[in-house]
């Protein structure tokens, strides 16, 4: 018959318990490796921005501009000649974009950084598209109205409409102008951009009623009330019938075209009003 021996507590390995000494030391070992580590991480870090902020190779040694036409090549350098030896990629361009639309020539400008060392900057000019008068005093004009020099000698190549009544006066020697007139030239110009062949014909458009625009054409001395809309129209719709009115009113102050098929024209010098169906 078996006899059971009892059991040797002493090797009972369920109720040998880890040093609790040992189990924080390991845990600080872990700790140190991860700080020296992280440590090291940091400054590696450091030292890689150091190196880009100072790198040699990335300060801006070169610029490359289009667009140029009418902004003196002189003072746009002037203006972006500190670019040279900035860090290309630290640079806010942001900055100097609004440098350079400050200019009135300026529209808009694009920046490219092409590494290592060269800006590429692209330039887009206003586009002028009239003299706006004030008595005897002439402004360059873009599509919106906005001044963007006064009228000099630098200018005489433009073969550009006078504008009458944009301005209300001048102030300080800068003219003002009237919000409703310029918004109502600009419909006007952009209407008869898509259709240049009559844009060129006009030389002078008076704005002073906002909801009439008045014109005259190259080699005739007819006022050409066009009312606010259908300008391109009206205008053609003139030159197609002008032959036939000339017959009937040989001299002609102004003809109204806001009317549709029903036109009524001035003689010269007189206040009568001629109907006229073409």
């Amino acid at each position: 018959m078996g006899v059971r021996a009892p059991a040797d507590k002493r090797f009972h390995r369920s109720h040998i318990k880890p040093s609790r000494r040992r189990s924080i030391w390991q845990q600080g070992r872990r700790l140190g490796r991860t700080v020296v580590i992280l440590a090291l991480v940091g400054y590696a870090l450091h030292r890689a921005t150091d190196f880009v902020l100072n790198a040699s190779m990335l300060a801006i040694d070169k610029i490359e501009v289009e667009g140029l036409s009418r902004f003196s090549e002189g003072e746009f350098n002037a203006l972006v000649n500190l670019l040279h030896g900035q860090n290309i990629l630290t640079i806010d361009l942001s900055v100097w974009r609004n440098r350079l639309t400050a200019s009135p020539w300026v529209k808009d400008v694009e920046f490219r950084r092409l590494l290592p060392s060269t800006i590429q900057i692209a330039v887009s000019e206003k586009m002028p598209v009239g003299f706006g008068r004030v008595g005897e005093r002439l402004y360059l004009i873009d599509e919106d109205g906005v001044v963007i020099d006064e009228h000099g000698p630098q200018y005489g190549d433009f073969d550009l409409p006078i504008v009458d009544n944009l301005f209300v006066h001048l102030d300080h020697g800068q003219p003002v102008i009237d919000s409703a007139r310029k918004k109502m030239h600009s419909r006007f110009i952009g209407a008869l951009e898509r259709r240049p062949e009559l844009l060129r014909r006009v030389s002078q458009i008076d704005v002073a009623d906002p909801d009439d625009v008045v014109v005259l054409l190259d080699g005739d001395g007819v006022h050409l009330h066009l009312g606010n809309l259908r300008f391109a129209e009206r205008i053609h719709q003139y030159l197609e019938m002008v032959d036939v009115i000339r017959e009937h009113v040989p001299e002609i102050d102004y003809v109204d075209l806001r009317y549709g098929n029903r036109v009524y024209v001035g003689p010269s010098e007189s206040n009568s009003l001629s109907p006229t169906v073409p």
